[in-house]
This record gives structure tokens, C-alpha cells and sequence, in this order.
């Protein structure tokens, strides 16, 4: 695997991360997790804005990315009454980023290419920690509540009944930084009965979408999967839901966290907050995509995310670039 922080630093237009590190480390005592180009004087475990005026971005061109899917041909089509809506809050032209992998998009935005983003729930603590992300929204109902759950999918026949019954299978997690695909069934599963890895083989799949499918084909025996996700294949008729049987699912998570870079100049982070708080869901691509979704919630990741850092931490997780790259 390419270093992508070597090429991060190239696209900031410096000879190498250290050279950056070294002159960051110098003028910031707080930082807590944060990766060493960052600082966090107030403590709210997110980057802080700049205070010198030079080192602020102000772009003509907003680059917006969504959580890498399965096709981002079409989500794109589906983001574009927010897009529109952007950019008619903040006057800036924006572009549409279609991210391969959550690895991808930490690097972008640490390089200084993505200015807005939505980052999956597992990966939103390496967005934070390495990137400067600065989650601010999540979709939510009109009554305020959000979240979505792990499920795990076996199909219809098998004689897979619960969790426990996963020993021996062939079981597909989506990637290592996923929340739901990964991660909390690393840290959930061991009080069911099964250890991840011990107990059954872990193929990763590369995505939930492809899990889901797996399974129906009989891929794999079973795969825990975000509701969120399934549930809008279900609705794309990507899959029959009579072909699959849920076996378990958990409690809410927070779903994807919509963020701003941390060095935006605050005027124009000030209006893409305006933008996702103003933006009206109903009869639009984006309303229809999210089923049960009506708004924009404003959110912090010191206490939204405090549960996904338990879960994380508890699998001994750290938010490096190899721990991003599951190494």
C-alpha cells in the first residue's frame, strides 16, 4: 500500500509529514487523540480552527464527499438538491467527490482537497483524529431521534438461529474502521457466544452492500450489516427480503457524521451549517433515498460518538494510518 500520508503532504505542497509535525508540535501543548497537526485547546476532541488568518481556506470551489457506496453514480444524482442548495447558501460552486474507500477520504480531506463530508460511523474517529474533520450534523426525524442498528443477516434456510450459532461459519464483516460491519461485532460478539476470528472466519467484503449481497448468494453464511443500509436495498430491490432472515440486532448507533474541515475560513463553515440545518428533505432525491428522515440534526462528536470511542477502544484501536488501513 502506497503511504498515503506521503502523498497527502504532497498535495499540501510540503517535502514531508515530519517537516509539518515537527513544526505543529511546536506551538500546541493540547491535543489529547489528535494527530500531531492538530490542536484541541477546549477540549472538545476535535481539531481547532487556525487562529492565524493565513493558514484559513476559503475555496471558490466546495469539494463535498458522501461515504464511499456501492455505486456513487447514483448517490451522486441523489445529493444534487443538497448540492444545489450549497451552494446557493455559501455562493461557492461545488463539486461532487465520489470516494472509493474510507481511507480515500480521510486523505483527501487531510490533504486539503475535501472540504465537506460525510463519514461513515466507524471511520468518523479516524476522520477527526487524522484528518481535522469536525462533525457538526446527522440525519434525523422530525422528533429529533436518529441512529441505526447492527443486524445480522443469514439466509432464509440456514440453520443459523443466533450469534452463537456463527462458530464455524464463513462470516463477512465489511471493513476493519466499519462500526457496524466490523468493529462493534468485534466488541459485541464475544458476550453472544462467538468470538470474531476465534470462533469464525472473517472474510471482509469490502462493503455493506456487498456483504448483504454475499449472503443472499450464499457467499458467506452471514454478515452483520448496518439497518440503514440494507433497508435502502430492500427499497432499490437490490435484494429480496424473503431470501434473508435476521438473526440479531443491537441497540442504535449514530449513523453517518457530516463535517466541515477544520480549517475552513469560520464565515464559510458558518453557512455550510446553515446550508444542512435549512435544507428541506421532503420531495427530494435525498428525502426519498432516507427513508424516515426529515432534517438535519446538529450533533457533536465529543458526546455523539462517545459510544463508537468505547467500542473502539475496547478493540484496542488507534487512530494511526495503519490503523485506518486495518494493520
Amino acid at each position: 500500500m502506497v503511504d498515503i500520508w506521503t502523498r497527502a503532504a504532497a498535495a499540501l505542497g510540503v517535502l514531508s509529514l515530519s517537516a509539518v509535525a515537527a513544526t505543529a508540535g511546536e506551538d500546541c501543548a493540547d491535543r489529547g487523540a489528535l494527530d500531531v497537526l492538530y490542536c484541541d485547546a477546549n477540549g472538545d476532541l476535535v481539531a481547532d480552527t487556525p487562529a492565524e488568518p493565513a493558514k484559513l481556506s476559503n475555496p471558490d470551489t466546495l469539494v463535498f464527499a458522501y461515504t464511499p457506496v456501492e455505486d456513487p453514480a447514483v448517490y451522486a444524482d441523489i445529493w444534487e438538491p443538497f448540492i444545489a442548495h450549497l451552494e446557493e447558501v455559501t455562493g461557492k460552486d461545488v463539486q461532487f467527490f465520489a470516494v472509493q474507500s474510507n481511507s480515500a477520504e480521510v486523505e483527501a480531506m487531510r490533504s486539503g482537497r475535501l472540504h465537506v463530508a460525510g463519514f461513515s460511523t466507524g471511520p468518523t474517529p479516524f476522520a477527526v483524529n487524522l484528518a481535522g474533520a469536525v462533525p457538526f450534523a446527522i440525519m434525523g426525524a422530525e422528533d429529533g431521534q436518529f441512529g441505526y442498528k447492527l443486524q445480522v443477516f443469514t439466509q432464509a434456510d440456514s440453520d443459523i438461529e443466533s450469534v452463537k450459532d456463527l462458530a464455524g461459519r464463513r462470516v463477512a464483516h465489511t471493513s476493519p474502521t466499519s462500526n457496524s460491519g466490523n468493529q462493534a461485532p468485534r466488541a459485541l460478539f464475544p458476550d453472544l457466544g462467538v468470538v470474531p476470528d476465534q470462533d469464525y472466519e472473517v472474510i471482509y467484503s469490502g462493503s455493506h452492500d456487498q456483504s448483504m449481497l454475499g449472503v443472499v448468494a450464499g457467499d458467506y453464511d452471514a454478515a452483520p450489516v448496518a439497518s440503514e443500509v440494507v433497508d435502502r436495498m430492500a427499497e432499490r430491490g437490490l435484494y429480496d427480503p424473503a431470501d434473508v432472515r435476521k438473526i440479531w440486532e443491537s441497540d442504535p448507533f449514530p449513523t453517518t457524521s457530516f463535517t466541515v474541515a477544520h480549517n475552513l475560513d469560520p464565515d464559510l463553515a458558518a453557512k455550510i451549517k446553515e446550508a444542512f440545518f435549512s435544507f428541506e428533505f421532503a420531495g427530494t432525491k435525498l428525502g426519498e433515498e432516507f427513508d424516515g428522515v426529515s432534517k438535519f440534526i446538529p450533533i457533536t462528536y465529543k458526546d455523539q460518538w462517545a459510544v463508537i470511542r468505547q467500542i473502539q477502544k475496547s478493540n484496542g484501536v488507534e487512530y494511526t494510518p495503519q490503523g485506518l488501513a486495518g494493520k
